[in-house]
């Protein structure tokens, strides 16, 4: 059960392959990597009726007009069909279909009357191949592969978590602090172990004082009960210990614990628990107003706990011996640097500034089980055949990720890799496991400087499988250790395929060339993939290849609507920049006009991704779609539109990501001031005309650029904007800025709220009232510094019912044409 953290995350992912063309000479140069030279990737020609219209009343109106696409699909057990997400027209209802792959069209929808038959795509498999299970509504099914008879294991709303098949055919799952295995043939579910945090119960309190131990001895009547009462105990005792068809005793851990993940070994011998101190109801968050409810009424809504206030997280892990029912803490003193003061520069120059000295500190760190933003496996990750295990831990100050396995007879760690960064361990690429059939890990690290792929005997060096300039993800690895599975940005940083490698002899084969954005499932049979692919102008759809190089590629849907395909969208261009302050260019998606060298300079708007870490300048559908939409209009307008993927963005590297470290918002301005230095001397643009916005982390550059760097935009837009990172939530700010009391420094350099006084342009605010993530109060509070400030070229517009996403289509209506206005009136 994984301790969630809330993220700023936006992304997404169709058909026509784009052609590349050179860029000049002095572009080129800028990078050498292992990826092709760098290149600008042209737009493929639309052909678009002569009428076509693009209007913000059309692209901001419910998403539902372009055709609601296919989302989560997965392959049937037999490898013939396919299912997928399709959201109901008109309707927050998202609808399971499915599409055999001979089928014609998008397939059909799923019965609700048969889809607990069908609803599986987070079922288990056994370790034969022979039977999957799953949960559907708290219902328990089973059934034999590949097309046997579905069988209900269970009928009413059960809290089975952790659902997983062992060695002898039974499931076990989890439920609250106890362990069950269930037997699918004659359905006897068995308690396998239960843990308690409290004290282990005794027959007989010791006196608690002077007064209750002469009593004892003085009366005998008590002196017989107390006696009554221990022969009980001693015999509940030997009846269960005696007698096979009981349970035994729970383990009994410390107090004032609770269960953070448990993990049974697949043989049942085992069970590794990670635990934590229990969180206390005031830890929990703060509240948030909101104003517009049913009732009439002001409510207060729990909001998320600000950075501020984050307490560290510390887990013990617990090895519970099941046959001999022993416990024992693993110490993390195994882990290199488990007490190293990784931060001691960082508090020397905060201390240093109040006049002040500071001493190492050499006690141990607070390390946790890794909780991952994007994997859905788990950190405890056990061989197949029960007798290994590996757990991937984080330290609490981000600068440390451990991969350790367990050494189950003396019960202690041991580490297999130490991944150290001076800046932030990241958060993105952690995924790892065991070979099925061999006491060897894979598992991505981004020890090169990105991520890349690698395994490793424990105790033994590790191997580089797939390395090079680029990112590996999304790992599948076959079930007779042949391959794993993946996909890279390989070629180029925007351009996502899918690969396979070797394991006998480490060589990486590209399985599609697609270009684009391409994410794959391989089917349970792995003959077939099942891809879903978008394009920088269409949204994703769902195609089919056979799992092989060359293959050819079939579209199995067709959900991208006449009216979206009608309109004369511009598709822009990925430029690499050249940048002033590193060897990689900065890759830009660039929309023009279509008389774009013609006649006076144009005006021009530059538009900032969100999340910081999040990559836009890809070649395929993005997230930001209502953004592609509203680009396309500027540059039907006669704007030169660029987005650029700037430093602290996904998928260029280690270094590119904490470029940001200690100081958000410095180099990101700074390659903006390349982008529009850019715009000006290729795209015949006015460096006097040109406007910037964003939302989020957008919204936040928008502000650093106008308070920092005055003369480099003339008006801008800040959507549900941070201003101060101090009330941001700790999972995404203690990575970049550590903690705000560990080194206030960072905090105060990289929060706009400390340089308002900067603002010279026009600002416009759009601020969501019931934002969960960032929250309203970051407007309020850098509106009242602008107020003292005297600043009277600012506006704020409220969005009373919209929280960080804006949901309702008269929201996004009105902050559009709100943008658009200040475009249009002051460049």
């Amino acid at each position: 059960m994984h301790k969630t953290r809330q993220l700023l995350l936006v992304t997404m992912v169709s058909t026509s392959l784009l052609s590349c063309s050179s860029t000049s000479q002095q572009t080129q140069s800028v990078v050498e990597q292992v990826r092709e030279p760098v290149k600008t990737i042209k737009a493929p020609q639309m052909v678009s009726p002569s009428d076509g219209q693009i209007t913000l009343e059309q692209i901001m109106a419910d998403p539902d007009w372009l055709g609601r696409q296919p989302e989560q699909a997965y392959w049937s057990d037999n490898s013939e069909g396919i299912y997928y997400l399709r959201k109901r027209q008109g309707q927050p209802i998202e609808d399971l279909w499915h599409k055999s792959l001979n089928q014609q069209g998008n397939g059909e929808l799923v019965p609700l009357t048969t889809m607990h038959q069908q609803a599986y795509d987070a079922r288990v498999v056994s370790a034969d191949g022979k039977h999957s299970a799953w949960q559907f509504e708290g219902n328990l099914f089973i059934k034999d592969l590949p097309g046997g008879q579905v069988r209900q294991l269970s009928k009413g709303n059960i809290d089975a978590q952790n659902l997983a098949f062992m060695l002898d055919g039974r499931l076990s799952y989890q439920s609250d602090d106890q362990i069950f295995a269930l037997d699918p043939v004659n359905g006897l579910v068995e308690l396998l172990a239960a843990w308690e945090f409290k004290d282990k119960p005794q027959a007989l309190d010791k006196p608690a004082d002077y007064i209750a131990e002469q009593q004892q001895k003085l009366i005998q009547v008590i002196a017989d009960k107390r006696a009554d009462r221990q022969a009980y105990f001693d015999y509940q005792r030997q009846l269960q210990q005696q007698n096979s068809s009981l349970t035994s005793d729970p383990f009994y851990l410390p107090k004032d614990l609770e269960t953070v993940e448990a993990s049974l070994s697949p043989n049942g011998k085992w069970l590794l628990l990670a635990v934590e101190a229990e969180r206390q109801a005031a830890d929990e968050g703060d509240i948030m107003p909101s104003y517009v409810n049913e009732d009439g009424r002001i409510k207060a809504l729990p909001a998320r706990q600000r950075v501020a206030d984050a307490k560290p997280l510390n887990h013990q892990l617990w090895l519970l011996d099941l046959q001999q029912h022993s416990a024992k803490e693993l110490s993390y003193s195994a882990l290199p640097g488990y007490n190293e003061d990784v931060l001691a520069s960082v508090k020397q120059e905060n201390a240093k500034r109040k006049g002040q000295t500071y001493q190492i500190n050499r006690l141990p760190r607070d390390i946790a089980l890794l909780a991952d933003w994007y994997w859905d496996g788990s950190a405890i990750q056990w061989q197949a055949s029960g007798n290994q295990v590996a757990v991937m831990l984080e330290a609490w100050d981000n600068k440390d990720r451990w991969l350790a396995t367990v050494d189950l007879n003396n019960k202690t760690l041991v580490s297999q890799e130490r991944l150290h960064d001076d800046a932030w361990i990241n958060y993105r690429f952690n995924s790892f496991g065991w070979l099925n059939n061999s006491a060897t890990l894979y598992y991505l690290s981004e020890k090169s400087g990105y991520a890349n792929l690698y395994t490793q005997v424990p105790g033994q060096e590790a191997k580089a499988l797939v390395q090079g300039n680029f990112e590996v993800d999304n790992l599948s690895l076959t079930n007779d250790d042949q391959f794993i599975y993946y996909q890279a940005n390989t070629s180029h940083p925007g351009i996502y395929e899918v690969y396979r490698v070797s394991l006998q002899t480490g060589q990486s084969e590209k399985l599609t060339d697609l270009g684009g954005m391409t994410e794959y499932q391989l089917s349970p049979d792995e003959s077939k993939l099942l891809l879903t692919h978008s394009k920088l102008s269409l949204p994703p759809e769902l195609y089919l290849q056979n799992a092989r190089p060359g293959a050819k590629v079939n579209r199995l849907t067709h959900t991208v609507s006449d009216a979206f395909m009608a309109l004369p969208w511009t598709v822009p261009d990925i430029v690499p920049v050249p940048s002033s302050h590193t060897s990689q260019p900065i890759y830009a998606r660039v929309y023009y006009p279509q008389d774009v060298k013609q006649g006076q300079p144009k005006k021009a708007v530059m538009f900032t991704h969100g999340a910081g870490y999040l990559q836009n300048s890809h070649l395929g559908w993005s997230g930001y779609f209502h953004e592609f939409m509203f680009h396309s209009l500027l540059a039907q307008q006669g704007y030169v539109v660029m987005d650029m993927d700037y430093r602290a963005s996904r998928g260029y590297g280690r270094d590119w990501r904490t470029a940001i470290y200690r100081h958000m918002g410095k180099p990101e301005v700074e390659d903006m001031r390349d982008g529009v230095n850019w715009l000006v001397d290729n795209a015949n643009v006015d460096r006097q005309r040109i406007g910037t916005y964003g939302g989020s982390y957008g919204g936040f550059m928008t502000y650093m650029s106008l308070f920092t760097q005055p003369d480099l935009f003339q008006a801008g837009a800040a959507l549900r904007p941070v201003s101060d990172w101090a009330h941001y939530n700790h999972g995404y700010t203690s990575n970049i800025l550590n903690m705000p009391d560990v080194d206030p420094i960072a905090y105060e350099r990289s929060s706009p709220i400390y340089f308002a006084e900067g603002l010279q342009k026009p600002l416009l605010i759009n601020a969501p009232m019931v934002d969960s993530n960032v929250f309203f109060v970051d407007t309020v509070r850098l509106v009242q510094r602008l107020i003292e400030l005297h600043k009277d070229n600012f506006e704020t517009a409220l969005f009373p019912v919209e929280s960080h996403g804006f949901v309702q289509p008269s929201s996004w209506l009105d902050e559009y044409k709100r943008i658009y206005k200040l475009f249009e009136r002051e460049l």
